[in-house]
This record gives structure tokens, C-alpha cells and sequence, in this order.
């Protein structure tokens, strides 16, 4: 009863997830250029993103349901088959999410994107759109199954010994992708996407930490002292226009710096009066005074942000600090097994545990709080490709392209959080609360004390009996190969440092304006409409 009680948590974090997508794709889309396919695309690969993190507490759930407090496995569980057959069942269905994102990767949203850049290069018939987009989409199937080859018959174990015949090699790799079934393969895949994940992660996600909470700590500008201002630069570049033009009042031209500062000074008041029209509109708007309304809780807010920030990066830096102290190295992907450093956040996970939907929660919510500055870092970053900014993330004016471009980093980055919570909270990710008994022969009190044994409860790590304690499934997939487990120690300490500058960087700005992102030099009359009416 209670497994069935525990699928209903999970349902309604379903749909919770559904609604946050729809809310969130739709505070961002453009009304200008909305389209149906990219709108759907863009919610289904976010909440395909969050439904898979969502599956990893439901993982632990069922690993630590099979035991008692006292070590022992409970009736329905004690049998090898039963177990396995509930272990399988979570296996399957990350089996079908992460092909459904690899799906969403590399098939899916290159298409949809491909489409839409054709259709604005091109107002051709839709034949040639859908054949050009399929051609670059094609490129993209290649390199997924280039990943899935890779890991597929990457060996694991020892090979055959050099005098083995060339069948039985080729007969040992099908062996060892059928024994692991597929895993492998697909561990591998996935592993790669989460290394883009990780940069992207501590591009955005490390710099969302800290802008969001000071963000919401500092407050915006004064709309009326905005204005003000605004008033007084266009007064200033208006009479810089006509200082330049009363130059060619007696009918001589213009140099060619005179024409090239006047066309600068015209596009930049063009910017001033729009900048003015918004702001007046948000002196108006009931947004506006709500929002100066509940300023504490916006102070509270961010004061509660930053503090979860800092325990995460506290908890992450003693999780760095146990891997270097005491794993094998990098020989070994700084894998340890269990605890040596008291670490917050697993002791609090595993004191929640018992209690299935207060771990799931909590996690659930490290995971949004995640996404959340993950798109704060974007917004105030925008999308970059190396040193050139791809696109801009602003409400009511991100195109189609830019959504999906959107839905593609969140994918990855939300890939990468699963790494993120077990550098968090290994023990808690990898046994969750399961215990194991240990038999340990009485002290004897005299001659006739006989061979009396007593059990005591051990919490479960590397040294546990095998068949005593079972792993996630979910720690199979993050560390079946050794050397993307370093990457990701690394990416750990890379994130911290991140965090840190861009700590610094947010403290030494000022407030932002009441209007930050609605406008910009490159926007056109024609984008203010969606502001406007």
C-alpha cells in the first residue's frame, strides 16, 4: 500500500511540472512570432528534463522501502528476484527518459530549429524548409550514434587474450553490450551530454546564485527617479542634434563625423523616448505598485536564496574536500563510497528520508531552485556561443529559436544536476537510508558464557556485504566510466570558484532598472507593440 500511496507524490509533481513549463515558456515567448510546434518542443523538452531528476528520489525511495531501521529486509523484499524485478522497473524507466532526451537532443529540437531559421531565410514552399532542415538534422544523428557505438562496445572487463581469434573478440564486445543491457551505450551518450551540461552549468547556473538573490535583495530603481533622468537625456541629445544641425543651416554640408555623430545621436534618442514610453507604462502598472508592495518578501526571498546558495556551496566544497582527502584518485574518479566529513545537506537528506515526500521535496526542490538561477544566469547573460552572443532572453520578446535554444541548455543543465546532488549527497544518492546487521561475538563474562552473539546496525557503504545493501540505479548511470567522473570533480571546484566571482561581480552593481531587458539599441518600433498594446 504504501508503494502504491508513493505514486501519487509523484503524479502530482507530473503535473506541477507541466504547469511550471507552460507558465514559464510563455512568460518568455514572443508574441510576435509565437508558433505552435516550437511552443509545444520547447514545454515538452523542459518538462522532460525536470520529470527525470523528479525519478531519482523515487530511485532512493525504493532502495531504503526493502529494509527495516534495524538492517533487516522486510518479507516482500527478501527474495533476490523481487528486488531485482523493482530494481529493473526503475532501470527501464531511466532507460526511457534519457532515450526520450537523446531523442529531444539530437533529433527533435535541431529539427524544430532548423525549420524556423529556413523559414526565416527563405518564405519558400514548406517541402524545401522541411528537406534543408532534415539535412542538418542529419549531422546531428550521426554524432549520437557515434556516442551510442562508443559506449557500446567500449569494454568494461579484460578482453580476450591476444591469442583469441578474430570472432571471438568481435563475440566478446556483442556479449558485453547484451550482459549490461545497453547500458553502457546509453551511460556513455548521456555522460557526454552532461559534460556540456557542466559547462553550462557553471557559465549559468554558478552566476544565477548570486545575481537572483542579491537581485531580489537590492530592489530595481526608482521608476519615477528613472523617468526623471530619462527626461534629462533626451533634453541633453536633443540639443546636441540640433547644436549639429544648426551647422548646415546656411546651406553647407555636414562632415562626414559630423553626419556619423548625428545618426548616433538619432538612433540613441530613439532608444531614450522608447525607454520613456516603457517606463511610463510602468509607472502605471499595478505590477509595479504590487511589487513595491511586497518589498520585504522580495528581501526575505532573496536573503533565503542566498543562504541556500551558500549551503550548497558549502556542502559541495566538504564533498570536493572528502573525494580528495580520501578516493583513490584520479585513477579512480575520485569515486569514495559513503561519508568521511560530515557533509549538511546529506545528513539532512538522510534524516528526512523516512518520511517519502519530504526527501522527495527537498530535492525537488534543490532541482528548481537550480532551474530558477540557471534562467536568471541566461536572462542577464543571454545565449553565447564562445564570444558571440547568439540571442537574448527577454519576456514577451524571445523568438522562437531563442526558446529552444532555451529548452536545450535547462535539458542539460537539469542533466547535470543529477551529478550535482550526489557531489551534494553521496551517501543519500547512492543507499539512501538503508542499514545492514553486523554479527559480533558477546564479551564473554565467564567460563561458561557459551558462543553468544548480539547484531549491530551499520549504515551502508563499500565495506557492506553485497547482498546486504543495493545501489541506486541512478549512480550506475553517473559512474560507469571513471574518467567523466573526474571531469565532473573538477567541473565541482570550477562551479565554486564561479559562484565566488560572480558573488563579487553582483555586489559591485548597482540596482537594476525597473525596466531591465525591455529595451535595447538593436529592437525595432515594431517589438515596443507587444509592450504597448
Amino acid at each position: 500500500n504504501k508503494l502504491i500511496k508513493s505514486t501519487f507524490p509523484f503524479s502530482s509533481i507530473f503535473w506541477a511540472i507541466l504547469a511550471f513549463c507552460w507558465v514559464y515558456i510563455r512568460k518568455f515567448q514572443s508574441r510576435q512570432e509565437s508558433e505552435v510546434v516550437s511552443t509545444i518542443t520547447a514545454i515538452c523538452a523542459l518538462a522532460i528534463a525536470l520529470i527525470t531528476s523528479a525519478l531519482l528520489p523515487v530511485d532512493i525511495f525504493l532502495v531504503s522501502f526493502m529494509k527495516y531501521p534495524n538492517g533487516t529486509y522486510k518479507e516482500w523484499a527478501a527474495n533476490n528476484d523481487t528486488r531485482g524485478q523493482i530494481e529493473d522497473t526503475v532501470l527501464y524507466g531511466y532507460y526511457t527518459l534519457y532515450s526520450i532526451i537523446l531523442f529531444c537532443v539530437f533529433l527533435w529540437i535541431p529539427f524544430v530549429y532548423f525549420y524556423y531559421e529556413e523559414r526565416d531565410d527563405d518564405n519558400g514552399n514548406r517541402c524545401s524548409q522541411v528537406k534543408n532542415a532534415l539535412k542538418y538534422t542529419f549531422g546531428f544523428a550521426v554524432v549520437c550514434v557515434v556516442l551510442l557505438l562508443i559506449g557500446a562496445f567500449v569494454p568494461l572487463e579484460p578482453p580476450p587474450g591476444q591469442n583469441s581469434t578474430q570472432w571471438e573478440k568481435v563475440q566478446y564486445l556483442f556479449e558485453e553490450l547484451g550482459s549490461s543491457h545497453g547500458l553502457p551505450a546509453l551511460s556513455f551518450s548521456i555522460s557526454s551530454l552532461t559534460l556540456i551540461g557542466m559547462l553550462a552549468v557553471i557559465t549559468y547556473t554558478a552566476y544565477g546564485m548570486s545575481v537572483l538573490p542579491l537581485n531580489l535583495i537590492k530592489g530595481t530603481r526608482s521608476v519615477v527617479y528613472e523617468r526623471l533622468e530619462n527626461t534629462e537625456d533626451i533634453d541633453d541629445v536633443e540639443h546636441q542634434i540640433e547644436k549639429l544641425k544648426s551647422k548646415c543651416k546656411d546651406g553647407r554640408p555636414l562632415s562626414s563625423r559630423d553626419r556619423h555623430n548625428l545618426q548616433e545621436l538619432e538612433g540613441k534618442l530613439q532608444v531614450l523616448q522608447r525607454r520613456g514610453r516603457h517606463l511610463e507604462i510602468a509607472e502605471r502598472n499595478c505590477c509595479t505598485k504590487v511589487g513595491r508592495a511586497l518589498r520585504p518578501l522580495k528581501i526575505l526571498l532573496g536573503v533565503f536564496f542566498i543562504l541556500v546558495a551558500l549551503l550548497l556551496i558549502v556542502a559541495l566544497f566538504i564533498s570536493n574536500l572528502d573525494k580528495a582527502l580520501h578516493s583513490a584518485g584520479i585513477s579512480s574518479g575520485f569515486i569514495i563510497f559513503g561519508t568521511n566529513l560530515t557533509n549538511p545537506l546529506n545528513e539532512l537528506l538522510l534524516a528526512l528520508q523516512p518520511v517519502f515526500p519530504l526527501d522527495y521535496i527537498l530535492i525537488t526542490v534543490i532541482t528548481m531552485y537550480f532551474v530558477v538561477t540557471s534562467m536568471a544566469g541566461i536572462r542577464n547573460m543571454g545565449i553565447w556561443f564562445f564570444w558571440m552572443r547568439l540571442y537574448k532572453i527577454r519576456p514577451k520578446k524571445t523568438r522562437p529559436q531563442a526558446l529552444l535554444f532555451l529548452c536545450m541548455i535547462l535539458l542539460l543543465i537539469v542533466l547535470h544536476t543529477s551529478y550535482m546532488i550526489y557531489s551534494l549527497a553521496p551517501q543519500y544518492v547512492m543507499y539512501g537510508s538503508q542499514k545492514y546487521l553486523v554479527q559480533s561475538k558477546m564479551p564473554s563474562a565467564g567460563a561458561t558464557s557459551g558462543n553468544a552473539t548480539f547484531g549491530t546496525t551499520r549504515t551502508c557503504d563499500a565495506d557492506a556485504p553485497e547482498d546486504q545493501c543495493t545501489v541506486t540505479r541512478s549512480y550506475l548511470f553517473l559512474h560507469k566510466f571513471w574518467f567523466f567522473s573526474t571531469i565532473y570533480y573538477f567541473g565541482n571546484w570550477a562551479f565554486i570558484g564561479a559562484f565566488l566571482i560572480g558573488l563579487v561581480v553582483s555586489c559591485c552593481r548597482g540596482k537594476k532598472s525597473v525596466i531591465e531587458g525591455e529595451v535595447e539599441a538593436d529592437d525595432s518600433d515594431f517589438s515596443d507593440d507587444e509592450y504597448v498594446h
